[in-house]
């Protein structure tokens, strides 16, 4: 699920239009290029603290709504936010998975603890909130924090750096946050700096004349196809189902009554990951 690097233009033979034949990469630079993207995705790992780039996503102050972000690393996480973004999951998705929750449940929380899990998590200082209004509002969750002593976590996003199609993407593995804070723009918020943090530009390399790109080539991530309001929301960040998607590699599951129950989505950076991921070629 991760890596990107873009392609210079191929050349062609031949001088004003004709179809010329393209010229193949040699096996020097496809090494090349498997090198560069892979230096590109252990180089995203290695950052500490992406959020600390971005300066103007720092603090979210929007429709009555006044939180901060601040970043964490899956095998980081102490006690207290591993179990409140579990029972935050669980509250939000175990209705949208049905019977299957069970053990989605068990594969998502090894997810959530792993190495190479990066968080956003979104918090809401203790002085703009009351114990009262958090359990009128959110009354479903179970809140490990004490809220009237520490700001209180009302959202996260998770996400990694891997590589899809030989294409490095970042991959967000969940957006979730409490029902209080839905509908104000925040998921709009975070999603715009998860691009940002998979599409800044910060340089290039070149590898025996093929030039590679210092990017995330997309954005991608998987959906429920119950889950209505999140493909809307998604669809309106003009985030399309990926080449990838089980509906689109085998869509004659579809007709047999075998298709799958979610759809992945990708937002491509680039030209490269366009045509890989978004258009299949």
């Amino acid at each position: 699920m991760a890596t990107a690097e873009k392609k210079r233009p191929r050349s062609r033979s031949g001088g004003g239009g004709g179809g010329g034949v393209e010229k193949r990469p040699s096996r020097k630079q496809i090494l090349g290029r498997k090198k560069a993207v892979e230096e590109l995705i252990r180089k995203a790992v290695a950052v500490k603290d992406h959020l600390a780039q971005f300066p103007d996503f720092h603090k979210y102050q929007r429709n009555g709504l006044l939180v901060y972000l601040e970043s964490g690393h899956g095998n980081q996480l102490p006690l207290s936010t591993r179990k409140y973004i579990q029972n935050l999951l669980k509250v939000n998705m175990e209705g949208q998975y049905g019977p299957e929750w069970p053990s989605e449940e068990k594969v998502k929380r090894r997810e959530m603890v792993a190495p190479e899990a990066r968080y956003i998590f979104v918090r809401q200082s203790s002085n703009a909130i009351t114990t009262q209004n958090i359990m009128k509002q959110d009354s479903g969750l179970e809140f490990t924090h004490e809220a009237c002593n520490e700001d209180r976590l009302i959202g996260f996003v998770h996400y990694r750096f891997v590589l899809e199609e030989d294409v490095p993407v970042v991959y967000v593995y969940e957006l979730q946050m409490v029902p209080s804070a839905q509908g104000k723009g925040l998921g709009k918020f975070l999603m715009e700096l998860i691009e940002l943090i998979a599409c800044k530009h910060e340089g290039s390399a070149d590898f025996d004349g093929v030039y590679m790109q210092s990017q995330m080539g997309a954005v991608m991530l998987t959906v429920q196809k119950a889950n209505n309001l999140a493909m809307a929301f998604y669809k309106k960040l003009r985030y399309v189902i990926s080449s990838t998607s089980p509906s689109r590699v085998d869509p004659l599951c579809l007709q047999i009554g075998l298709e799958k129950n979610y759809e992945i989505l990708c937002k491509a950076c680039e030209s490269e990951a366009k045509s890989k991921l978004e258009e299949g070629n």
